[in-house]
C-alpha cells in the first residue's frame, strides 16, 4: 500500500524449463520434475536459478499445483507433452471415502508427514538465499480447493473437462466434503510455508475457466473465503495473493475478502481492471508471456514497449508486474531479462516524473 520508487516484478514459472541451466541441471540429476520435487536440495537450487539471473523483487518456491492431490494417496504423473495427470482419478463418492484420509486427520502434523520435504524446502532455500546474500522475499504457494478437486475427478487438463462441473452436479454433498477437506489442507500446508520461512502466499486457482460464475459463487468463493480468513488470522502480516485464473468474474468479490493482492490474467482489461477491486487490493499481472518469444518479431524493443504499456495502463503503484499466465517454456532468457529491467526502469521514470 506504500508508495514504491519502482514497480516490483516477478514472474508466474520463473523457475523451470525455460532457463538453459535448469535443463542442464535436471539432466544432470537425472531426475523428472515430479521427482526433483521430493529433494529440497534441488528445490533450494531450481528456486534459486532466476533469482541469480534476473533482477526479480521476489523468489517463488519450485513446486508444482498438484502436490496436496499426491498428499492425499492420488497419483499424479507427468509423462511429457501432454501435461500433468492424474491416470486413476475420484470415480464417486464411495471411491472417494475409500482412498483419501479422514478429514480430521489433515492438521499441521498431515502436512509434515506428507509434505514435510517441501516444508524442509522452503528453510533450506531460506537458508542459500542468506548464504548468497539475496534478500528478496520468498514466496509460498498451493493451488486452491476447486482447481484440486477438477484434477482429482477428471484427471487432466486437457480432456475430460467436464467431469469437476460434473460431480458438482451429481455429487454435491460429496463435492462440498472434498472441498471442506481441501480447503483445510490448503490451509495447513500454507501457513506451513510461512512457519518455515515463506514471506509471502500466493493461491492458484489455476483451473478457474472450468467452472462457471455461478457455481464458483457457490463453490469455489466460500473455500477461497476460509482460506483468507483463517491464513490472516494466523500471519496478520504476511502479504495473500490469489489468481483465479479464467474466472475474472470472481476478482471483484475476492477484492472484498481479505485478500493484498488480486491476480488479473491475460483477459482482464486494464483499463477497467482497478475498477472492480477499488482500492480494496493491489493489482498483479497481466503482461502476456508470448511477448518473450524469440520469434522473429520480438526484440528488447518490443518488449520494452509493451512493458512501459502495462505500466502506462495500470499505474506503477500498488502493482506487481507479472505475467497472464506463467512462462511456458519457450520464452528467450535475454527477452525475460529485458522486461524485468524496463518494468524497473520505466516504472522509475513514470514515478520521477509524476512527482516533478
Amino acid at each position: 500500500r506504500d508508495p514504491v520508487e519502482r514497480t516490483p516484478v516477478w514472474l508466474f514459472r520463473q523457475a523451470g524449463r525455460h532457463l538453459p541451466e535448469y535443463r542442464e541441471y535436471k539432466e544432470k540429476t537425472g531426475r523428472s520434475f515430479l521427482d526433483m520435487l521430493s529433494y529440497p536440495e534441488d528445490v533450494a537450487e531450481c528456486t534459486m536459478q532466476p533469482v541469480r539471473r534476473y533482477n526479480v523483487d521476489a523468489a517463488i518456491l519450485f513446486s508444482d499445483i498438484l502436490v496436496i492431490a499426491e498428499a492425499l494417496n492420488i497419483e499424479v504423473t507427468m509423462p511429457g507433452g501432454v501435461g500433468i495427470q492424474v491416470p486413476c482419478p475420484l470415480v464417486g463418492p464411495a471411491d472417494m471415502r475409500e482412498r483419501l484420509p479422514p478429514a480430521a486427520s489433515l492438521s499441521k502434523e498431515f502436512v509434515h508427514e506428507r509434505l514435510g520435504h517441501v516444508i524442509e524446502s522452503v528453510k533450506l532455500i531460506r537458508t542459500q538465499m542468506k548464504k548468497e546474500d539475496i534478500s528478496i522475499p520468498l514466496i509460498g504457494f498451493s493451488a486452491a480447493p476447486w482447481t484440486l478437486l477438477f484434477y482429482m475427478v477428471g484427471g487432466s487438463s486437457k480432456k475430460n473437462n467436464e467431469i469437476g462441473m460434473e460431480w458438482l452436479k451429481n455429487y454435491t454433498d460429496a463435492s462440498k466434503e472434498l472441498l471442506d477437506m481441501l480447503t483445510t489442507i490448503v490451509i495447513e500446508y500454507m501457513s506451513e510455508q510461512v512457519v518455515a520461512g515463506a514471506h509471502m502466499l500466493q493461491l492458484f486457482e489455476a483451473m478457474g475457466m472450468m467452472i462457471d460464475e455461478e457455481n464458483f459463487g457457490k463453490f469455489a468463493m466460500p473455500c477461497l473465503e476460509k482460506i483468507a480468513k483463517e491464513l490472516k488470522e494466523r500471519h496478520p502480516d504476511v502479504p495473500l495473493m490469489v489468481f483465479a485464473r479464467g474466472a475474472s468474474f470472481a476478482n471483484e468479490e475476492l477484492s472484498k475478502l481479505g485478500y493484498d493482492v488480486i491476480t488479473i490474467d491475460g483477459s482482464v482489461s486494464r483499463e477497467t481492471a482497478r475498477d472492480f477491486v477499488g482500492g480494496r487490493t493491489g493489482l498483479q499481472g497481466n503482461y502476456d508471456p508470448k511477448e518473450l518469444i524469440a520469434d522473429g518479431t520480438k526484440t528488447p524493443e518490443t518488449v520494452r514497449r509493451t512493458a512501459k504499456e502495462l505500466l502506462e495502463a495500470l499505474g506503477p503503484q500498488r502493482l506487481i508486474a507479472n505475467l497472464g499466465e506463467g512462462l511456458g517454456g519457450k520464452e528467450d532468457p535475454e527477452l525475460v531479462n529485458v522486461f524485468v529491467d524496463a518494468i524497473h526502469e520505466e516504472s522509475e521514470a513514470i514515478i520521477r516524473a509524476s512527482r516533478s
